[in-house]
């Protein structure tokens, strides 16, 4: 399948072990390559989804003085978007049960952005998953976060563990955006490449 990317080396930028999983079901030959310490900072202006977005580019562009003609690289960002405030990775275990305490019995938005790079071109794009939480007592925060240690995601859960199975009432959109990767929209965007031999 997209034989127009063949000839790449395709890079997913990204240490999450959930990037890599969803990548990997695209069935496209990728190598896994994250520079440490890209700043993730953002302008304050920037709102929903349009921060995960920004924070994608500058993932690119910190790999742009180094790409090679054959490469093409994929950096992604996801938030949670919460009553209006962007909720990124906790800090500790006691930011990530009131993280999951707001969450609690509302509605959520998940916002990936996602930057697709080559030497002649990118293209960027972002997806959005409305998740409805269900009411979420203080024992199961507190099993949750002593036994998965969410540290590593937005919002300090992952819709594939314990707490998705039993907090998850409904999702509008991608489940797989509320993993990290909004995978079937990335697959028709790499459609799109031109081919790294066209004129």
């Amino acid at each position: 399948m997209l034989d127009n990317i063949k000839n790449y080396k395709v890079v997913l930028a990204s240490a999450s072990p959930r990037r890599r999983e969803l990548m990997g079901g695209l069935d496209i030959p990728f190598v896994v390559q994250a520079l440490p310490d890209v700043d993730e900072t953002f302008p304050k202006n920037l709102s929903g989804g349009e921060i995960p977005l920004y924070i994608s580019k500058k993932k690119a562009d910190a790999y742009r003085p180094m790409m090679k003609e054959d490469e093409l690289i994929i950096t992604a960002d996801t938030i949670v978007w919460l009553d209006g405030k962007a909720l990124g990775k906790p800090l500790d275990e006691e930011d990530a049960r009131r993280m999951l305490r707001n969450m609690s019995g509302k509605r959520h938005s998940v916002f990936t952005g996602v930057t697709i790079t080559t030497v002649k071109e990118q293209c960027s794009f972002v997806a959005q998953s409305n998740v409805s939480f269900a009411l979420l007592n203080e024992e199961e925060i507190d099993y949750y976060i002593k036994k998965y240690k969410p540290m590593d995601k937005a919002g300090a859960y992952g819709a594939q563990e314990w707490i998705g199975y039993i907090g998850m009432e409904n999702i509008e959109g991608s489940y797989f955006n509320v993993m990290g990767l909004p995978v079937q929209r990335l697959y028709n965007e790499l459609k799109k490449i031109t081919p790294m031999n066209a004129k």
